[in-house]
């Protein structure tokens, strides 16, 4: 009996509209993935590969079950000795870190908040956070400057108004990395001497720490077990809250969509402090028994991680629409893909370019999908469903998703219109509870039993949908509601485009103008007669009032830490750049 069949009635389907109209799951009361997954899978299989790691720099790590059940007791001890209790916030900001997983495992069987979060966080970014959620603790990597950085957010706190709650930091601490001496204490240099600022040393209270928990009180399924910041592509990030079943809303996600297998590799490239990381990273992988790898690396070389793939025999494989970018510019053919069964892609949409280049490479079909830091996966295109390259597929088990006019009207076939969810009958599995501390805002955008993504897009006659783009990003140009992405896929059929993005520029007789920022590839050089060509490419790939009049060459795109493109911040730029001074 393998662990899925206690929380699937059936887990094969003929169809996807048996999928679709049949696919449940067994809800637990008081579930905690850290006792029901993780514990259960170290006492069934002990030696079983929960995680395989390595870095860019040559270090490698394995971890059993049974190593990681010890690790996360062992953290759950500090924790707790610490002062951390149950619905406390603690913020993580551990990268790619071998140890963010028994930290986090840990906060879950303690009850505690986890916050995943990114360190590139600014010291401004770090209070408005702490400040926010109320953070109790912060375990972070051994880097200098962002534990400057979180030294300088806490000396500040007190100072910070607009917030009912001050920040009180019971406990902050500091993962080693494998390649820090031991005898160099990272913290020495961050004022560690100042005891309203002093950092632990969690690498080294791990060791020391007894490897027996004693299970507290169980928590109610409902309490919230994680908080995500959204990236923050427009406005102020959002505290989007999820309680403990959501581990279990992402079964889906493992098993159907990254078609993980037991005793496989999977990799997720995502950095831990964004959501993706939930998504591929931990929850629905282990729930199907396969293996997590993970690769930390601090600036990404296709080449490195192609070897890769190659060298560890992945069998699944995950990443951002750019990571494939990059990919079909190299010779796939040089690598051995012969483990690698499956591929997908989520993010941003997926240029077909890119999927026709990487079938041809590898032999594989890569499969979108589309879904929030709200939610789990919505839309995909799942193992019963031929792919259409560039759409995301078709509505998840559980998901009663249509497309709806301004007026809240449905739209008709081939009628763009904003993806909302209805949540009438019930609430999909894994789907968020709301924002934390923001009734005004859930409002906004969960009005009835209506949930409103805020992005655009359409279906076919084949009931596939469509993205077109943020509601904020599509363009009216002329009369014309143009979307980002089908003219991004036109540049991106060249072979001089890397990347590009598209967005609208304000013009006096058309309103708004289409704009192209494009990344040129390898032994391309910016120049009119270049920028010419890809107007003319652009006007016989798409509808020629589609074409971008502005083209501007770069070296790269502003992007979030999850790899999608800020369009918003190109946006902002060329407003300074044309604003009267």
């Amino acid at each position: 009996m393998s662990l899925l069949d206690k929380y699937l009635p059936r887990t094969d389907f003929e169809s996807y509209e048996d999928f679709y109209n049949n696919y449940t799951v067994n809800i637990p009361d008081n579930f905690n993935f850290a006792y029901d997954v993780v514990d259960v899978l170290a006492q069934e299989k002990p030696n079983g590969r929960a995680l395989q790691w390595c870095d860019e720099k040559g270090a490698d790590a394995s971890f059993t079950f049974s190593e990681i059940r010890n690790l996360t007791d062992r953290a759950a001890n500090v924790l707790d000795k610490a002062g951390i209790k149950k619905s406390d916030p603690v913020m993580l900001i551990l990268k790619r870190r071998w140890e963010y997983w028994p930290v986090l495992l840990a906060l879950h069987k303690l009850g505690a908040i986890a916050i995943p979060a990114t360190h590139l966080l600014t010291a401004k970014d770090i209070v408005y956070r702490c400040n926010a959620a109320g953070i109790k603790g912060i375990v972070c990597v051994d880097d200098h400057d962002l534990m400057l950085r979180i030294n300088e957010a806490e000396a500040a706190m007190e100072q910070s108004s607009g917030f009912s709650e001050k920040m009180h930091l019971k406990y902050k601490a500091f993962v080693r990395s494998v390649h820090t001496p031991k005898d160099h204490d990272p913290a020495k240099s961050v004022f560690a001497a100042d005891p309203a600022l002093q950092w632990n040393d969690l690498s080294l209270q791990i060791k020391e720490a007894s490897d027996v928990y004693q299970k507290p009180a169980v928590n109610n399924k409902t309490d919230i077990m994680l908080l995500y910041f959204t990236s923050g592509t427009t406005g102020m990030p959002k505290m989007v809250r999820h309680d403990f079943t959501y581990p279990l809303g992402h079964i889906a996600t493992a098993k159907y969509w990254h078609q993980v297998v037991p005793e496989g590799l999977h990799l997720t490239v995502a950095d831990t402090g964004w959501a993706k990381a939930a998504w591929g990273c931990i929850y629905g992988q282990w729930l199907c028994e396969a293996g997590i790898f993970v690769f930390d690396y601090d600036r990404f070389d296709p080449r490195q991680m192609l070897e890769i793939i190659s060298r560890y025999r992945l069998t699944s494989f995950c990443a951002p629409p750019t990571i494939y970018r990059f990919f079909i510019k190299e010779d796939l053919k040089k690598y051995d893909f012969s483990a690698l069964k499956h591929c997908s892609v989520a993010g941003e949409p997926l240029n077909p370019e890119i999927f026709e280049q990487f079938l041809a490479g590898t032999g594989i079909k890569l499969r979108e999908c589309y879904g929030q830091t709200e939610l789990t996966v919505s839309l995909c295109t799942w193992p019963w469903l031929e792919p259409k390259p560039g759409s995301m597929g078709k509505p998840a088990p559980g998901y009663d998703i249509g497309l709806l006019r301004e007026d809240g009207s449905p739209c008709a076939m081939g009628e763009e219109g904003q993806i909302a969810v209805r949540t009438g009958r019930r609430k999909p599995y894994g789907m968020f509870g709301g924002y934390y501390r923001d009734e005004n805002l859930t409002a906004s955008v969960w009005r009835g039993d209506i949930y409103y993504t805020g992005d655009v897009a359409w279906t076919d006659e084949d009931g596939y949908y469509w993205f077109v783009g943020r509601n904020d990003d599509v363009i009216k140009s002329s009369g014309y509601r143009i979307g980002p992405f089908e003219v991004e896929s036109a540049l991106m059929s060249h072979p001089a485009v890397l990347e590009c993005a598209i967005t609208g520029v304000p013009d006096e007789e058309r309103g708004t103008i289409i704009k192209a920022t494009v990344v040129l590839a390898k032994n391309y050089t910016a120049a009119d007669e270049l920028k010419t060509e890809l107007q003319n490419h652009v006007k016989k790939t798409t509808a020629p009032y589609k074409y971008p009049r502005i083209v501007e060459f770069v070296n790269e795109l502003p992007k979030t830490i999850s790899g999608k493109i800020r369009r918003v911040q190109i946006r902002e730029e060329d407003s300074d750049k044309t604003e009267p001074k």
